[in-house]
């Protein structure tokens, strides 16, 4: 169970490191304690209020066939942007959004490689 957990945060630590070199408007600072920090930090806020958010809004979520979880996503990005110094996202309505968007497809891919490799092991 707690490597499971640590190999979770590795990856969304990760996510978070190709995310911000692949979005210009979202920046992670203080190296590698940085993206650590903000994964886990995303993680909590993703784990708390992500789901009661996600339960306030799944009549939402349904009528737009999960599109709207994207937004949902953006919106636990900038709290997790209010939380920490370490994150800084530029704009809501672009930079969010997209980053929502590549985080949850570079943590799909990940933890698909990564996931299954430790699964194996």
């Amino acid at each position: 169970m707690l490597r499971s957990l640590l190999i979770t945060w590795a990856v969304l630590a990760v996510a978070f490191a190709l995310t911000s070199w692949l979005l210009s408007g979202l920046t992670v600072s203080g190296g590698v304690w940085g993206y650590v920090w903000v994964s886990a930090l995303f993680g909590i806020v993703n784990a708390i209020i992500g789901t009661i958010l996600r339960l306030l809004t799944l009549p939402l979520i349904i009528l737009t066939l999960g599109l709207f979880a994207i937004i949902v996503n953006a919106l636990l990005l900038e709290l997790t942007d209010w939380l920490t110094h370490y994150l800084t996202i530029d704009s809501f309505f672009w930079t969010a959004i997209w980053a929502a968007i590549i985080l949850s497809i570079c943590t799909l891919v990940l933890d698909l490689t990564v996931g299954r490799a430790a699964r194996n092991a």
